[in-house]
C-alpha cells in the first residue's frame, strides 16, 4: 500500500482535478492507494474569515457566496449534471452556515471554533474528487479522517492518540475492501467524543504520514508545484538547487525551521518505520524528485534559504525586576500552551525573554493580556525570521541587505535573525 498526498494547489481548477486523477490513474497497482487531499486552492485562507471571532472585513455573505460557487463551479465542469455531489456540497455548506450562526463569537472559543469551521474545505474537496474518480471509473471510497484519526482536544494543533488511532485504521482497512482508492482529507481529525479538531496549519502532510505509519505504508509521496525538495523557495530565489535526498534527521529540522515543503511533523513517524517521504511535481509527474530517507548526508549540500514573513517578536520583562528563570518561564510556556501558540525562535537574557512568533492577532492579544499582570510586554511587527543552513557570512550579508537584525542566534549549521520585512 501506497499513501499519496495532494495539496490545494494540485486540485484548484476542474483542470488540476483532471491532472490530479491522471496521476492516480498512472500509479494504480493491486493494492488501494491510499489518497489524502487538502481543501482547494485557497479555500482555507477564506474559510478562516468566516470563523466566528475573527476579524474580517469582508462581509461574510460576500466569502459564504465565493465559496459555494468556487466548488459548484468545479463539481460542474469535472461531472456535468450529476445532482448528487451538488446535493452534498449544498449539505455541507449548510451545515457550515448553522455553525457560523451558533458558535459563540468570542477569543476563548477561537480555536474550537476554527477547527468546526475550517475542516468543511477538506470535506468539500475530498467529496468533489470522491465523485469524479467514480466517474472515470476509478472504485473510490470516501473515508471520513474523523472517523480514523483521533487527537486530544487541543484544537487548531490536535495530538494525535496513535493507539485508538491505529485501532481505527482497522475500519480504514475494512472500508478499502474491493477499492482502488480510499479517499480521505489531510488536516483534519476528532477527539474520542467525535469533535473536530485540526492538525495544525498545512497538516495535509502529518495526516498522509499517521496513515502511512499506521497502515504500514510502502511509501508516502507528497505531490507539489515544484520539482523537489529546494534550497529556498523558487518565488524569491531565480536559481534554487533541487535537493536529491535528506536524511530524516535533517529534513526534520528544515520543517521545524518552516520549510513549507513538508509539515514540522510529518518525518518523525515514518522514520519511526524506516518508510520513505517522496516530494514529486503533480506538473512533472514523470520526474524522480527528491526524497527522505535513512541516508547519512544531505545531497547536495548547500545552502538552503527558510523565510517565515508576518512574524512579532515580544520582548518580555518581569515588572519586579526578577530574573528570567525556571518560575517565570513556567508562566510564560504555561500561557503559550494554553493559547496554542508556537514559537518559532526564543531568547533570554537576566531579565528579558523575547520569542518570534506568527502574527496571529486573537492569540497574541490574549497573550499578551494573561502576561500583563506580571510582565512588561513590548513587540514589534512586520518581521521577517530567515533561517540559513550551512550557511556563511557572504550569504548572510547578501539576505540581511543592510537590514536592522533585532535579533539573531548562530550555530554550527544554522544562522536565524529576525529583520524588519522588505518593502
Amino acid at each position: 500500500m501506497k499513501v499519496f498526498k495532494f495539496g490545494g494547489a494540485s486540485v484548484n481548477s476542474a483542470d488540476a482535478v483532471r491532472n490530479m486523477a491522471q496521476i492516480v490513474q498512472t500509479h494504480l497497482e493491486s493494492d488501494p492507494l491510499v489518497v489524502v487531499v487538502s481543501a482547494m486552492g485557497k479555500t482555507t485562507n477564506l474559510l478562516e474569515k468566516l470563523v466566528p471571532g475573527c476579524a474580517g472585513n469582508a462581509p461574510a455573505h460576500e466569502l459564504r457566496h465565493q465559496l459555494e460557487d468556487y466548488h459548484r463551479d468545479i463539481a460542474a465542469a469535472l461531472i456535468p449534471g450529476d445532482d448528487d455531489v451538488q446535493q452534498k456540497i449544498g449539505t455541507l455548506l449548510n451545515s457550515l452556515d448553522t455553525l457560523c450562526a451558533t458558535l459563540p463569537p468570542d477569543a476563548e472559543h477561537y480555536n474550537y471554533n476554527y477547527d468546526q469551521v475550517v475542516s468543511h474545505g477538506e470535506l468539500l474537496s475530498t467529496t468533489i474528487i470522491a465523485h469524479y474518480l467514480n466517474h472515470l471509473g476509478i472504485n473510490t471510497q470516501w473515508i471520513d479522517a474523523r472517523q480514523v484519526i483521533v487527537t486530544d482536544h487541543h484544537h487548531r494543533e490536535g495530538r494525535v492518540d496513535w493507539e485508538a488511532t491505529h485501532a481505527e485504521c482497522n475500519l480504514f482497512n475494512d472500508l478499502t475492501e474491493g477499492h482502488q482508492v480510499a479517499l480521505t482529507q489531510g488536516f483534519i481529525a476528532a477527539t474520542s467524543n467525535m469533535k473536530t479538531t485540526t492538525l495544525g496549519r498545512e497538516g495535509s502532510d502529518y495526516s498522509a504520514a499517521i496513515l502511512a505509519y499506521c497502515l504500514g505504508a510502502e511509501s508516502v509521496t507528497i505531490w507539489k508545484d515544484v520539482p523537489g525538495f529546494l534550497n529556498a523557495d523558487p518565488k524569491f530565489f531565480p536559481d534554487t538547487v533541487k535537493i536529491n535526498q535528506i536524511p530524516y534527521d535533517e529534513a526534520i529540522e528544515l520543517a521545524y525551521y518552516g520549510a513549507s515543503v513538508i509539515h514540522p511533523k510529518t518525518v518523525k513517524p515514518l522514520q519511526n518505520l524506516g518508510i520513505p517521504l517522496f516530494i514529486r511535481s503533480f506538473l512533472s509527474p514523470e520526474s524522480e524528485g527528491s526524497v527522505i530517507g535513512n541516508f547519512r548526508t544531505i545531497s547536495p549540500e548547500t545552502p538552503l534559504y527558510i523565510f517565515r514573513n508576518d512574524q512579532i517578536l515580544l520582548s518580555i520583562y518581569p515588572r519586579d525586576y526578577s530574573f528570567i528563570a525556571e518560575d517565570n518561564l513556567q508562566v510564560i510556556f504555561g500561557l503559550l500552551s494554553e493559547i496554542g501558540i508556537r514559537v518559532n525562535l526564543m531568547q533570554n537574557s537576566a531579565l528579558s525573554f523575547s520569542i518570534c512568533v506568527d502574527n496571529n492577532k486573537q492569540l497574541v492579544g490574549r497573550l499578551v493580556e494573561g502576561l500583563k499582570n506580571m510582565f512588561l510586554v513590548r513587540y514589534n511587527e512586520n518581521l521577517q525570521l530567515v533561517t540559513i543552513r550551512f550557511y556563511t557570512q557572504q550569504v548572510i550579508d547578501r539576505i540581511v541587505a543592510g537590514r536592522r537584525i533585532l535579533l539573531e542566534q548562530r550555530s554550527r549549521t544554522t544562522e536565524q535573525l529576525v529583520v524588519p520585512l522588505e518593502q
